[in-house]
């Protein structure tokens, strides 16, 4: 049965997998396959790819702002080695980069990932990039506060697809225990 958040109907992502990028499916796609609840519980909807930053579809498709999470692909070195994170925070915040996400991954500078990079790895479209089917090697941090209900949105989250077409919907609780993910508390900033 679908869903309506804001002015958008949500189906199935597990249905829908062409409204995926194909890391992100085959991710969802496996996932559901160990737990079935990730069938009902991982929606998907489409949108103009115009709106696919989180303040312009918000605000098109009247969606309360704190209902969607943004994921930022960060990097850092510590002794000749890179170590490479996403950090996922509410979009009411930002992801705290200079200290949290350093320390994590201790190194002496984290910075976030250039564009072209940051897509040609994730397989995904700068706009679209999501912690569902991220490369190995690649930490999935989360914010608590992401996995937290919240006032304005409850418990679900938007996210990105891996494409500016569309946008996955999940409880915050499931996207913290997605495979490889690590929840972390103080991620986001005010």
């Amino acid at each position: 049965m679908p869903l309506t958040l804001g002015t958008l109907t949500w189906l199935r992502a597990v249905d829908r997998l062409d409204l995926l990028a194909e890391p992100t499916a085959a991710a969802v796609s496996g996932w559901a396959a160990v737990d079935p609840a990730v069938a009902d519980q991982v929606l998907v909807t489409e949108i103009d790819p115009g709106l696919a930053d989180t303040a312009a579809m918000t605000e098109a498709y009247d969606l309360p702002l704190a209902l969607s999470a943004n994921c930022v692909l960060v990097s850092g070195r510590r002794a000749g080695d890179e170590r490479l994170a996403a950090a996922v925070v509410r979009a009411t915040t930002r992801a705290d980069v200079n200290n949290a996400v350093k320390r994590l991954l201790d190194v002496r500078k984290a910075s976030f990932l250039p564009m072209d990079r940051a897509v040609e790895e994730s397989g995904m479209e700068y706009g679209g990039i999501t912690p569902l089917g991220l490369p190995p090697g690649y930490r999935v941090l989360v914010d608590a506060a992401v996995a937290a209900d919240h006032g304005d949105a409850g418990g679900t989250v938007i996210i990105g697809s891996g494409l500016r077409r569309s946008k996955i919907a999940l409880p915050g609780s499931l996207l913290a225990s997605a495979p490889g993910v690590e929840v972390v508390d103080g991620l986001g900033l005010a």
